[in-house]
């Protein structure tokens, strides 16, 4: 079995990044597999972190500017690139090094690697150039043996110490490197506490845990069928494949789909020499934040477990203290870590993550990194370090994530809707918001209820890497163990996602799926609600008022805005729709979806008997209904925009789309517009179409039947007049959407300036009406002959989703059947229809902005597709020159905030090509 496991890891190699193929270049650096960080010598620093990760990167800094680091080497990331592309063969010479450096490491902690007098002892741990909190894997105490336990033993003077620490190795490799079920060592662990009649792991003395060693070594031969090793260099060995073997991990491929990570070589390696926190009272180990990474206050933040090591703290084994109670544990050593905290911040320049351990009262810094952080700590730092003179406003712009200020916009519980509430459990506030569903006990079924649209919470004793996915698809999160700094937080605050850790008052059974608490069994379709700001957790659904914006955040947006080169624009359909989107900040609406007006009330009557009529009379007489409430509509849109401009999409979807299609909603349409039920069946079927989205729609329904768009078109300039008359500026823009061939938009257009001026000639209006007329591009042939469509078009509209339908043959409504595979093996890195395809779809709108342009010079160029509120599009279409992007109202700040860090990046690469060729100039006249 745990040889299976192992060649399932294996056999991921499969998926790995089209970046890990790349070819190694011939440079001397390239050819370098270890880099050293240790007294005498520091290899590397934090501009190296594509080369050595971040943690590599980051260890070799601190160590050069003297804090106190224990010393180790890395192996590059382009080795795990190397082994990846080998099938799972080492790099020739990469033992050899790795020996050399623990020579090093040898001479300067003057002990012997795995000896029977003093032993060395190291730790492996991963680290790629982009933190993966807790995603790829890391063995600890590697070096120890049967000899080595006791050498280590007799210098400790304290055989619990050596014991406790060899028995954590021969789990984690058991687990991490031979694929053995950590469960079954846990069997062991709890029949031993049982025999002694203790509760806590700590509580176990050192007899114990030398019977823990031996029937952990029993476990370990009976699915590895062979004997734990002694050899240090084999653990040390078969440790470094398991890290590069973990770069492949399912959870691994799944967090970098997840967060998007992609262009990476692989995971760097690194080996470390051991300090320990398990040595007794005088030792410990925490993990800190510079400041709160839950509301971004500058404060010390983080927790510790005395006599424990680094796992326990993450894992969420056993529920640590807060950092502020190191004050009364060791004052000296708090202190020092208060100015390490400092000294981090203004050299890195930002909010660090700090892993540190503490060895009978000596202080060591094992790792910093950026912190992970929600939306709203991430804006708050970002304008204190602006305040506190670290960094520039452009620089703070930049270290604001753009899809994390969503997380701002989301609804939060208050006092009021906490009223009369019944609170079940507190825990700790790991990560704020609101979230409601129903419970989900395991990963996989968080993952398969989602996908049928429920609304789960995650509901674990604790989580581990394995529950990415499922922790993904929940709403919400919610442990009964853990720390502010456990999987489950970290991860959590990182994707912004609501919250609670340690709520030891729920007792969860994920085997029987229900959870007891206060006298209560709740299941699998019992609702709760969570309050990740409060640590509170409440039966029922409880409901939560909009967001409020915080000063920090309006700054935020008046610094974008003051950056930015794109417009941002909203999808709106209806006044209180385009309203908000105003007070987010849009610059008027992209689009604004006719159809969606139609399905209201009466109107959806009058939309059928439209649909039903037999003749152009009858048609007319349907759509005279229906222009007082697209009239009135638009009026109410016009005025919420005042002064702004504002895109109608005329009717785009299939008429089928308005009839219904099950037998009694029929009966009641027949009633209701005076046919019978035979009648409606036969429309119903002459309607039908095997593929609707290249059916009768868009263009092709105005083509067959131009009464609907004179109604609507009627509409809009009547609306018009009327806002004209009450002093209401108005810059209405008519879309036609689903041009493919120029001639289709020529005759539309024709049709248009006339009942334009039809209107106005009726309503005897004399003042000017400007309405730009264009069309949607959302067809790969619009695309390429967008020079003839741009003869007959003021403006292009990027229709991105269907235009990615198009360019790939995927039809979005159809394609969960094998997306999930693509992403997962790598033929995707992205879905498509989140993040704009630059290389295809992105080649067809360079294409059409370039032939639009070449027609008419000042020819407007926006997107309106969901892509126009995703920063990776949205920096994709600043540098293909587009003028404004449009999304929905939750969006626009974001599209803001990525439009403004589009044009910094711009203007930064233009500066740094422009001082390269100026540089490579000077070498020339030199030479």
């Amino acid at each position: 079995m745990a040889k299976q496991q192992r060649n399932t890891g294996k056999s991921s190699r499969k998926t790995s990044s089209a970046s890990s193929t790349r070819k190694t270049k011939k440079k001397t650096s390239r050819t370098k597999m270890v880099y050293a960080f240790d007294g005498k010598k520091t290899e590397g620093g934090s501009a190296m972190r594509g080369l050595l990760g971040g943690k590599g990167a980051n260890l070799a800094e601190m160590n050069a500017v003297g804090l106190p680091v224990p010393p180790g080497f890395t192996i590059t990331t382009q080795t795990c690139a190397a082994y990846q592309r080998s099938g799972g063969a080492l790099p020739a010479g990469l033992m050899d090094a790795v020996r050399g450096g623990i020579r090093r490491l040898e001479r300067d902690r003057k002990r012997t690697f795995g000896g029977d007098s003093k032993p060395l002892l190291v730790s492996v741990r991963s680290g790629a150039a982009v933190s993966m909190p807790g995603m790829m894997d890391t063995i600890l105490n590697v070096g120890l043996s049967d000899a080595a336990v006791e050498a280590l033993a007799n210098e400790a003077g304290n055989r619990r110490f050596a014991f406790d620490a060899y028995r954590r190795l021969i789990n984690m490799f058991g687990n991490v490197v031979m694929g053995v079920d950590h469960e079954h060592f846990e069997v062991e662990f709890d029949r031993i506490k049982a025999a002694l009649r203790v509760k806590l792991d700590t509580d176990v003395p050192a007899e114990g845990l030398e019977k823990l060693c031996k029937a952990y070594k029993a476990v370990y031969k009976k699915h590895v069928g062979k004997p734990f090793p002694q050899d240090p260099y084999v653990q040390l060995e078969a440790g470094i494949r398991a890290v590069f073997e973990s770069w492949n991990s399912e959870r691994a491929n799944t967090y970098r789909r997840i967060n998007r990570i992609t262009d990476l070589e692989g995971t760097a390696v690194n080996v470390q020499s051991m300090v320990f926190g398990n040595m007794g009272d005088e030792s410990a180990t925490g993990v800190a934040f510079t400041r709160d990474p839950s509301t971004g206050v500058n404060e010390f933040y983080g927790e510790f477990l005395v006599n424990a090591q680094g796992e326990d703290v993450v894992a969420g084994i056993r529920t640590p203290h807060p950092i502020i109670e190191m004050k009364k544990w060791n004052k000296e050593v708090y202190q020092e870590l208060i100015d390490i905290r400092a000294q981090l911040e203004t050299h890195y320049r930002d909010m660090q993550d700090i892993e540190f351990t503490i060895e009978n009262g000596r202080l060591y810094i094992l790792q910093t990194r950026s912190g992970k952080r929600t939306g709203a700590a991430a804006v708050k730092i970002a304008c204190d370090l602006v305040r506190e003179k670290m960094l520039t406003e452009p620089e703070a712009l930049l270290s604001v994530p753009a899809g994390d200020l969503t997380q701002l916009l989301v609804p939060s519980f208050n006092a009021k809707s906490k009223k009369g509430a019944t609170v079940l459990a507190r825990g700790l506030p790991a990560s704020p918001g609101a979230a409601v569903g129903k419970l989900a006990f395991s990963a996989d079924e968080a993952v398969e209820r989602a996908l049928q649209g429920e609304k789960v919470i995650l509901v674990r004793k604790e989580t581990s890497p394995e529950d990415v996915e499922g922790m993904h698809s929940a709403v919400g999160i919610l442990t009964s163990t853990g720390g502010m700094t456990s999987h489950a937080a970290v991860v959590a605050r990182g994707w912004g996602k609501c919250c609670i850790v340690g709520a030891g008052a729920l007792q969860i059974s994920a085997a029987k799926r229900q959870v007891k608490v206060n006298g209560k069994t709740l299941g699998p379709d019992t609702v709760i609600s969570i309050d990740g700001s409060a640590g509170e957790v409440m039966l029922g659904a409880l409901s939560a008022p909009p967001p409020v914006m915080t000063p920090d955040f309006t700054r935020i947006m008046k610094w974008s805005d003051k950056q930015r080169t794109l417009k941002v624009r909203a999808n709106a359909d209806a006044p209180k729709d385009a309203l908000r989107a105003r007070e987010f900040g849009a610059e008027g609406i992209g689009l604004c979806r006719t159809e969606h007006m139609f399905f209201e009330g009466d109107r959806i009557i009058a939309m059928r008997r439209m649909i039903m009529a037999e003749s152009r009379e009858d048609r007319e007489a349907a759509l005279a209904e229906l222009l007082p409430y697209q009239r009135k509509d638009f009026v109410g849109i016009f005025t919420a925009m005042k002064g702004l401009p504002v895109t109608v999409r005329l009717l785009d979807p299939p008429l089928h789309e308005f009839l219904p299609h099950d037998e009694a909603a029929q009966k009641e349409m027949a009633k209701a517009i005076g046919v019978s039920l035979d009648e409606v069946h036969h429309r119903v079927s002459m309607l039908h179409e095997s593929n609707p989205m290249l059916g009768h729609r868009g263009c092709r329904l105005s083509v067959s039947y131009p009464e609907i768009l004179v109604m609507q078109v009627r509409a809009i300039v009547e609306a018009a007049i009327e806002c004209a008359k009450k002093r209401i500026k108005t810059i209405p823009e008519i879309m036609i959407p689903l041009v493919s061939v120029a001639s289709e938009l020529e005759m539309l257009r024709r049709l248009t300036e006339q009942t334009i001026e039809i209107v106005k000639k009726e309503r005897k209006y004399k003042g000017t009406l400007s309405i730009l007329i264009g069309t949607m591009i959302e067809t790969p042939r619009a695309a390429v002959t967008a020079d003839s469509i741009a003869e007959n078009a003021d403006f292009f509209s990027f229709g991105t989703n269907d235009l990615t339908q198009m360019a790939y043959g995927f039809s979005r409504d159809d394609i969960s059947g094998f997306l999930p595979t693509y992403l997962q093996t790598g033929i995707l890195r992205v879905d498509p229809f989140e993040s704009l395809d630059a290389h295809g779809v992105g080649a067809l709108v360079r294409t059409a902005i370039g032939h639009g342009r070449s027609t008419r010079k000042n020819i407007k160029l926006g997107v309106c597709g969901e892509h126009g509120g995703d920063p990776d599009s949205i920096s994709f279409f600043h540098n293909a020159g587009l003028d404004y992007v449009s999304c929905s109202p939750f969006r626009v700040p974001v599209a803001r905030l990525a439009a403004a860090q589009a044009a910094l990046r711009a203007t930064s690469c233009k500066r740094k090509n422009a001082n390269s060729k100026n540089a490579s100039t000077r070498n020339n006249k030199k030479r």
